[in-house]
C-alpha cells in the first residue's frame, strides 16, 4: 500500500498554492496527501497557510524533491497513487516526473498547454505507462478540461452511430500568470520543433479502425444566433478533443471538432489577433522573449479581487443525424481558481473514483468522463444544455 493518495508537486508556486488550498478545503477528510517541492522552507510556509484553514494540516507531510533530481522524483512517484504537478514550463521541467510516474505505475496530472511537451511524452513514455498501468493525463486545467469534457457532454446528447460535428466557441475574461506567459512564449519560439514532433507522433500513434476523428483549423465567421465573431484558436484543446474522439466509438464513425475564440465586437477581435501576432513575432527574438517573460515573473498572479471578476464560457454547437444541440461550460476565473479546482478534482477522481480501466497517455474524457463532469458540477462549474 502506498503512503499517499495524492502528492502535489510544485505547491510553493502561485497555482500550486491555490491547488493546495483547494484540497485543504474540499478533499475528503480521510485523503492521505502531501506537499512536494524543492525548498523545505517554502513548503513549510505553504503548510502554515493550510493550517489556518484547518489546524490538522499543520502536520501535513512535506516531501523535498527537485525536477532536476530523478532519484527524488522516483521517491515521490513510488510513494503515492496520483501526482499533481504545477511545475512548468513543462518542456523545461516536466519530463523527469512523467518518466518517474510511468515507471512506478503512478497516475499523473498536470496543467500544461504545451502541445510539443504532450507529444514528446507520448513518444517517450506512453508504452511504459501502459505496461505499468499508469494514467498520464495532461492538460487538466483550463487547457483543456472545459473543451474536452464540453465536447464529451455535447456528444452524449447527439445520436449514436452517425457522423458528428462539434464547434467550440471560447470566451473568457482574466489575466495570465507568469508561468502561463512563459509557457506561451516557449511554444511560440519552438513552432518548427513542435510541428516536427507532432508529425512523429502522428506516424507512431495507432488510428481507430473503420472510423476517424479530426480537428481542422476552421475559418473566421460570424455566429449569427449569438451575435459573435469567431476566429480559429490554434491551442492544444482541439487536439485533446480529437484524441478523446479517436479513443471512443461514442463520437461516431466520423467526428469533426473545430475550435474558435469568440467576441461580440469586431474591433476587439482584430485587436486580439494583432496582439497575438505581435507576441508570436517577439517570441522569435531571444532578447524580446526574455524581456516579456520578466514583465510577469513565474510564480506571480492576479489578486483575489481581480480573480473574482474573471470568468469563462465555452459554447458548443453539435450536429449529427439530423439533430442539433447547443451546450455550454462556464465558470469563474479560468487561469487560476477554476484551473486549481479542475486540477485537484482530476487528481481526486483518479485517486478515489470507480473509473474505466485505462493506461498510458489518456485524455480527461477518456480516463474520467462523466465521473469528472459530476465532480466539477458539484464544485460549481456549470455544464448546461441551452
Amino acid at each position: 500500500m502506498r503512503a499517499y493518495d495524492v502528492v502535489l508537486f510544485g505547491a510553493t508556486g502561485f497555482t500550486g498554492g491555490l491547488t493546495a488550498e483547494y484540497l485543504a478545503r474540499h478533499a475528503p477528510a480521510d485523503l492521505r496527501w502531501a506537499l512536494a517541492g524543492r525548498s523545505r522552507g517554502k513548503l513549510e510556509a505553504v503548510r502554515a497557510r493550510l493550517a489556518e484553514i484547518d489546524d490538522r494540516f499543520g502536520a501535513l507531510d512535506l516531501l523535498v524533491a527537485d525536477s532536476g533530481d530523478r532519484a527524488s522524483l522516483a521517491a515521490v512517484a513510488e510513494a503515492t497513487k496520483v501526482v499533481i504537478t504545477t511545475v512548468g514550463p513543462y518542456l523545461t521541467h516536466g519530463e523527469p516526473l512523467v518518466a518517474a510516474c510511468a515507471d512506478a505505475g503512478t497516475d499523473y496530472v498536470d496543467l500544461t498547454g504545451e502541445p510539443e511537451f504532450v507529444d514528446r511524452m507520448y513518444l517517450a513514455h506512453d508504452r511504459r505507462a501502459r505496461e505499468t498501468g499508469a494514467r498520464l493525463v495532461h492538460a487538466c486545467g483550463f487547457d483543456s478540461i472545459p473543451h474536452d469534457l464540453g465536447a464529451w457532454f455535447t456528444v452524449q446528447q447527439l445520436p449514436e452511430g452517425v457522423p458528428l460535428k462539434v464547434d467550440g466557441y471560447v470566451r473568457a475574461g482574466g489575466m495570465p500568470s507568469g508561468g502561463t506567459l512563459l509557457s506561451a512564449l516557449t511554444i511560440m519560439s519552438r513552432l518548427p520543433a513542435g510541428a516536427r514532433v507532432a508529425r512523429e507522433r502522428a506516424a507512431a500513434e495507432p488510428r481507430p479502425a473503420g472510423r476517424f476523428a479530426r480537428a481542422p483549423l476552421g475559418r473566421p465567421h460570424r455566429l449569427a444566433d449569438a451575435g459573435w465573431w469567431a476566429v480559429p484558436l490554434p491551442t492544444i484543446d482541439p487536439e485533446v478533443v480529437r484524441r478523446s474522439a479517436a479513443a471512443s466509438e461514442r463520437y461516431g464513425p466520423a467526428f469533426t471538432y473545430r475550435h474558435f475564440a469568440a467576441v461580440k465586437h469586431l474591433p476587439v477581435l482584430a485587436g486580439g489577433v494583432a496582439g497575438a501576432g505581435a507576441l508570436l513575432a517577439a517570441a522569435q527574438i531571444p532578447p524580446a522573449r526574455r524581456a516579456l517573460s520578466r514583465r510577469l515573473a513565474p510564480g506571480s498572479g492576479p489578486s483575489p479581487e481581480r480573480r473574482a471578476r474573471s470568468w469563462f464560457s465555452v459554447r458548443f454547437v453539435g450536429e449529427g443525424g439530423g439533430e442539433r444541440v447547443v451546450t455550454e461550460v462556464s465558470g469563474g476565473d479560468p487561469g487560476y481558481d477554476e484551473t486549481a479546482k479542475m486540477l485537484a478534482e482530476s487528481a481526486l477522481c483518479l485517486a478515489t473514483d470507480d473509473l474505466p480501466e485505462t493506461a498510458g497517455q489518456v485524455t480527461t474524457a477518456t480516463a474520467m468522463g462523466g465521473a469528472l463532469v459530476d465532480r466539477l458540477t458539484k464544485a460549481g462549474i456549470r455544464f448546461t444544455t441551452l
